[in-house]
């Protein structure tokens, strides 16, 4: 037996302007099954949530809605329970970084590193909205990344490259709110010093070590990219950079103590949620039942945090290693703290190679998902089955889901118990019987236990449940090997049946203890309805032998393909439009043309008319008719940033690029995403044109009057 470990275990947190997306709940049930099979191991976990409540995105959303922030984040918060308990995701706590707790530890760890001689304070150049009327976030600056020359790149970091720079450094800079050239305006700032010797020392030693228990902090590719973070080239340029911790005000976030008008930036405070989060867990004590936390405590926060054998473990996405590799680590060792224990990256959800986006209709809802009534174990398993300890992407096709979870749930796993139960309550009153003495039968399922548990423990899900699928093949093998449908036909083979019938059911006891982290809600149910336990089970049940069954009830039953059509949102494998269909006349007919078939008002209302700036406009190479516009609708991806929409329009006879750049037009917002040779088209802007445009060419997109706004809708 191990010894007990004790886990502080956290997940990345969601952004709370929008509800769950897929990515969420891949990455929920990555660290609850996780979680799951350390606390079968007996460890004490501790595992925590919270939204990430601060930051100009919620305070500008919050106003378009006419709420405050606080309402705007509490509307959000009310939704998370029924995704959490939908797919059997058990935090011992949900907070939220606007919080008491959260501002005390920020206000409490920014003190630290001051006095510690890590936080400057200098005069910067910064954009400023003219339009808006302030300062802009660096994600609310868009242009072109100054390292790779990508085009609409957000003025924090490259999505293309991966570079890290000053908004200032952005070429073609235009604001992401209005789409004016913001002004450079001169404004006092904080900076958290990580260019500084003891934090490039420091963190060139914690990235490349390893933790009490022999484990990296970081995965090979996770720490290549960090190494790149840490170069320079020959003349000294590159390396570790100076963090701008600061904003001014209108901002929503915490207050900088002795600095009126300053607040810290979102990322400063938003992974303190993490231990914000905790620290509420301890204070409740045993109080909110809600979460059903099996491990409330009333046990001492600071002791807890302060224990050197509390491992620290995080699970994210790619898209934000920078933040939790080089600032966090940082932040906490110069103030006083416990470092990460182990930061564990997975990549992205994608849908047949693409990655899950709603609005390119390859997006999955893991609210819609519950609602149609899909068992949230079949994507539990799923998902697990495609999670290994690389950073890479999780391909979802519905084929090979319905396929995987049919084959390896029903055909396997659950048939095992189904077609040797019926033998036992039958023929022995559900006794179970083995021949011999049953320690081969307990050495060999605790050799494969323990061989499942160190995938599980390495987070290699896909290798795991590969051998838990293959044991399962054993068995129904065995099984089929020992015919007990003729042995049941002879009185003289009673003891063989009972022992065939005995070893395919300890099989399925297994079986289910080694799908118990991922299948939690049916394991629960076999181990207390067929085996008649008062109690989940936990690892160590690896090495019995049941010595009762109960009939079989039903466990779980098949997909039927069709049920998954509703799943996905939008059907893009539609023909691909032809240039002229990607411009329209909307206008009043000239006088020539005759006039279309009248439509009711509600014919009208179903389109969706939207105001769009066009931020960029460029020629697309293999097409003598497209221009690819990239256009500002206002509005906001599944992470709270600005997005932007792809339209393939067949204007370039009337329009240079450069002279569309800036321009407001109208689009045609609820026009089902199109893909083309050259890529997906997202809408149709519209234009006018004469009825016989070879005796009167002239081709003219639609420019609604200064003072319009990207998003408004056009009635």
């Amino acid at each position: 037996m191990t010894s007990k470990r004790r886990f502080f275990v956290t997940t990345a947190l969601p952004y709370a302007n929008g509800p769950f997306h897929i990515g969420h709940i891949m990455e929920y049930i990555q660290a609850d099954t996780w979680v799951r099979f350390q606390r079968m191991q007996g460890h004490e976990v501790h595992f925590v949530g919270a939204d990430d409540a601060h930051g100009a995105p919620i305070m500008i959303a919050a106003e378009k809605v006419g709420k405050t922030p606080q309402q705007f984040v509490a509307d959000i918060a009310a939704g998370r329970p029924q995704y959490l308990d939908g797919f059997h995701i058990r935090f011992d706590n949900w907070h939220s970084t606007d919080s008491s707790e959260n501002t005390q530890l920020a206000q409490d760890i920014y003190r630290a590193l001051r006095k510690n001689g890590l936080i400057a304070v200098r005069d910067i150049e910064q954009f400023f909205d003219p339009v808006k009327g302030m300062f802009l976030p660096d994600r609310y600056i868009k242009g072109q990344c100054p390292k790779c020359g990508a085009a609409d790149q957000y003025g924090d970091a490259c999505e293309v490259c991966g570079a890290v720079y000053a908004p200032t450094e952005l070429k073609h800079p235009y604001s992401a709110l209005s789409g004016a050239t913001p002004e450079l305006r001169k404004s006092e700032h904080y900076f958290f010093q990580l260019s500084s010797d003891r934090c490039a020392e420091f963190l060139r030693d914690w990235t490349h070590a390893t933790n009490a228990h022999g484990q990296r902090h970081l995965q090979t590719e996770v720490l290549n990219k960090v190494r790149e973070w840490f170069a320079t080239d020959e003349h000294g340029h590159g390396g570790l950079a100076d963090w701008d911790i600061s904003r001014d005000a209108p901002y929503f976030g915490i207050e900088i103590p002795d600095a009126p008008g300053k607040y810290f930036y979102v990322w400063l405070d938003a992974p303190i949620g993490y231990l914000a989060s905790l620290k509420s867990h301890f204070d409740k004590g045993q109080a909110a039942q809600h979460w059903h936390a099996p491990s409330r405590t009333a046990q001492s926060f600071d002791a807890f945090v302060a224990d050197p054998a509390v491992e620290q473990v995080h699970f994210i996405g790619k898209d934000i290693v920078y933040f939790h590799t080089l600032f966090w680590p940082a932040m906490l060792h110069f103030s006083g703290r416990k470092t990460p224990s182990q930061i564990n990256v997975h990549g992205f959800v994608t849908v047949g190679g693409e990655k899950m986006s709603k609005s390119r209709g390859t997006g999955i809802s893991p609210l819609k998902y519950l609602d149609l009534g899909l068992n949230p174990e079949w994507l539990r398993y799923y998902l697990a089955a495609k999670l290994t300890a690389r950073v890479e992407d999780v391909d979802f096709t519905p084929e090979d889901f319905v396929a995987r979870v049919n084959s390896d749930l029903v055909g396997k796993y659950v048939n095992i118990a189904s077609r040797a139960a019926k033998f036992i309550s039958q023929y022995f009153d559900g006794r179970l019987a083995y021949a011999g003495t049953g320690e081969e039968l307990r050495a060999a399922a605790k050799a494969l236990a323990d061989d499942v548990a160190a995938a599980y423990e390495q987070r290699e899900f896909a290798r795991a449940l590969r051998e838990v699928m293959a044991y399962a093949d054993r068995i129904n093998a065995a099984f089929d090997a020992a015919q007990p449908w003729i042995l049941a036909k002879d009185d003289a083979h009673r003891a063989q049946l009972q022992d065939a019938c005995s070893q395919a059911l300890a099989g399925f006891w297994l079986l289910s203890v080694m799908l118990s982290p991922v299948l939690p809600a049916l394991t629960a149910r076999v181990a207390r309805e067929l085996f008649g336990l008062e109690r989940d089970f936990v690892w160590s049940d690896a090495a019995e032998l049941p010595q009762h069954a109960a009939p079989y009830q039903h466990l779980m039953h098949r997909i039927d393909p069709k049920r998954l059509d509703a799943l996905f949102e939008t059907d893009t494998n539609q023909a691909a439009p032809t240039a002229a269909q990607t411009t329209a006349s909307m206008t009043a007919p000239a006088a020539e043309t005759a006039q279309a078939a009248f439509i009711t008002i509600d014919d009208f209302a179903k389109i969706d008319l939207r105001i769009a700036r066009i931020q960029h406009a460029e020629v697309v190479e293999g097409s003598t008719k497209l221009l690819r516009l990239t256009l500002d609708v206002g509005e906001t991806g599944p992470d709270g940033q600005p997005r932007t929409r792809n339209v393939f329009s067949g204007i370039s006879s009337a329009y240079k690029p450069e002279d569309l750049i800036g321009k407001l037009t109208v689009l045609v917002a609820n026009l089902a995403p199109r893909k083309m040779k050259f890529g997906l088209s997202e809408g149709m802007v519209l234009a006018a044109s004469s009825e016989d445009e070879k005796s009167q060419p002239g081709l003219y997109i639609l420019e609604p009057h200064a003072g319009a706004k990207p998003g408004m809708r056009v009635r």
